[in-house]
Parts: structure tokens; C-alpha cells; sequence
């Protein structure tokens, strides 16, 4: 196989790109609805592949204690361990994004009802603001339903994740994870 072949199979999903990419999300991002609803599903693929992973990981935690190089502890405990902490990452990355996101869109709603508010003069100029303000309505409603979206996928996430650690709780000295759970535990 080349070296430019793609990855198949399921460790393509899995494991890291080997060219991974750097996305600046700007305002840009943010007006460009499939480009933001693509960017999220991306981050979301970890959730998505939640139960892979997990399989996964116990089986490299596993190969690790058998050839001598793993950590000592419970292989449950450590997997749990390892996927809650990629998880927080992911999820604390798309709440940034659509945090921002929404900003963005907010904002730029509040500038086009302030400058429909200047153009009370000219009926045109007041229809062609009044339109494009219709269309960041629907933006900002598609911006802020992920807000929604992002508390099923993690509610989805967390119920796969407790069927198989069962018994697992993020270490009181990790206060994001802490906050983490007791967020997706409220249902938000």
C-alpha cells in the first residue's frame, strides 16, 4: 500500500489523522452554516464512536499490561479514564465553537436591526436590510438549535459511557472533568 493509499477500515476512524489540520473558526465559520454544521460533526465523531473507542482502548490498555508497559491500576478504571478525558476535551471544544457562534450571529443581527433603524427614511434600504436580517434569524436559529443538538449527542455519549464504567467517577482533583460530569448528570 502506497503511502498517499488512504487509511480503511475502522482504525482509519480511530486513530489520529497523520496530517491533522488546524480549523481557525472566525466569524466567517459562523455565517457559513454547512461549513459550522460540518466542523461540529467532526468534533462529534468521537461521540459517534464512543463504543469503538472504548473497545479500543481496552484492548491497547490491555496489549500494554501484557507486553509490560502499562500503567499500573484497574484496565477498566484507566480506559475510563483515558475516553472521559478525551470526551471533556471534545466537548468543551464544541461548546467553545458554538459559544462563539453564537456571538457572532448575535452580533451581527444587532447591527443590521441598528442600521434598518438608521434607514428609516428609505423604504428600499429598510426591505433589503429587513431581508437580510431575516436570513441571520434563520442562522441564529440553526446556530443556537446546536446548542440543543450538543446536549443530546452528550447526554447519548454519557449514557454509553456509564454502561461500561459503570463504576467510574473523574478524580475530585480534576475540577473541569468535575464540572463536566455534574453538567451532562443535569441533563445540560
Amino acid at each position: 500500500m502506497s503511502s498517499r493509499s488512504p487509511r480503511l477500515g475502522s482504525l482509519a476512524v480511530q486513530a489520529p489523522s497523520m496530517t491533522p489540520k488546524t480549523v481557525h473558526v472566525s466569524s466567517t465559520t459562523c455565517h457559513d452554516l454547512s461549513l459550522f454544521k460540518d466542523l461540529l460533526k467532526e468534533y462529534r465523531r468521537l461521540d459517534d464512536t464512543i463504543t469503538m473507542r472504548l473497545n479500543r482502548t481496552t484492548a491497547q490498555f490491555r496489549d500494554r499490561n501484557r507486553l509490560g508497559m502499562g500503567d499500573k491500576g484497574n484496565i477498566d478504571d484507566l480506559v475510563c479514564a483515558q475516553i472521559w478525558k478525551e470526551l471533556n476535551a471534545n466537548w468543551k471544544r464544541r461548546t467553545e465553537i458554538i459559544h462563539y457562534c453564537v456571538g457572532v450571529v448575535d452580533q451581527s443581527m444587532e447591527e443590521k436591526r441598528n442600521a434598518m433603524e438608521s434607514q428609516a427614511d428609505d423604504p428600499a434600504a429598510k426591505r433589503k436590510i429587513q431581508g437580510a436580517l431575516y436570513a441571520e434569524e434563520v442562522k441564529r436559529n440553526h446556530v443556537h438549535n446546536e446548542l440543543a443538538v450538543e446536549r443530546i449527542v452528550r447526554q447519548r455519549s454519557l449514557d454509553v459511557f456509564r454502561s461500561r464504567c459503570r463504576y467510574f467517577e473523574p478524580p475530585l482533583s480534576d475540577a473541569d472533568a468535575r464540572r463536566w460530569w455534574d453538567l451532562v448528570h443535569s441533563g445540560q
